[in-house]
């Protein structure tokens, strides 16, 4: 996409926007901005039970996102390519999915007043991939606190990030069907997404990598 300095890559757990940011942020060499999961000291808690460590959880990874945001903003943002494995306004997602009603009446309030303060990027790459897919990666990739999660979660949020990139209209958007591709394994399948990247316009366009036709 012609003059698109900062380039945001989201999906659900086990899509792979990490790897792909990566890959995005060698060719067109920008800064990657990458986020700090593991960091946040209630993400284990969460997983063994969600109903008690949801909301420490979600405030954390808010905070966390938009001091990142924030320090991006102050280095000046667009002196440089930008590719970020993730999207701030994704947070609500996971609070809209994990949190409960009250919590999130006031989670909102304080993602709205944060939110506001931040730029938002040139273009949107989302990741879509079915749940054996999102499952199978998430096997691979073993972390030890992510061996606990269940099939259903991982379908909950997929649909949670399907319902929330129909409504999107926020920036442009690619969305990207990545469940029979590997950027990495695969030079041809990258090349042609970065093609699309590219030639990307306005408004939402869907795309079918060649490895899935």
């Amino acid at each position: 996409m012609r003059g698109a300095r900062y380039i945001a890559v989201e999906g659900p757990l086990g899509a792979g926007k990490t790897t792909l940011a990566r890959l995005l942020a060698e060719e067109f060499e920008a800064r990657a901005v990458l986020e700090q999961v593991e960091e946040n000291p209630f993400l284990r808690k969460f997983y063994d039970d969600p109903t008690a460590y949801a909301f420490q959880t979600q405030l954390f990874f808010l905070l966390s996102r938009y001091r990142q945001q924030r320090a991006l903003a102050q280095q000046d943002l667009f002196s440089q390519h930008t590719v970020a494995d993730y999207l701030f306004a994704k947070d609500q997602i996971f609070a809209q999915a994990t949190l409960q009603p009250d919590e999130m009446g006031l989670y909102r309030q304080l993602f709205n007043l944060l939110d506001a303060r931040l730029p938002k990027p040139d273009l949107v790459v989302y990741l879509q991939a079915r749940g054996d897919v999102l499952m199978e990666r998430l096997r691979k990739r073993d972390r030890d606190y992510e061996r606990r999660i269940a099939p259903e979660y991982v379908e909950r949020i997929a649909e949670a990030y399907r319902n929330f990139f129909f409504h999107y209209e926020e920036t442009p958007l690619l969305v990207v069907n990545s469940s029979d591709v590997d950027f990495v394994a695969r030079p041809d399948d990258l090349a042609d997404l970065i093609r699309e990247i590219r030639g990307m316009g306005q408004g939402v366009q869907h795309y079918i990598p060649l490895g899935s036709r």
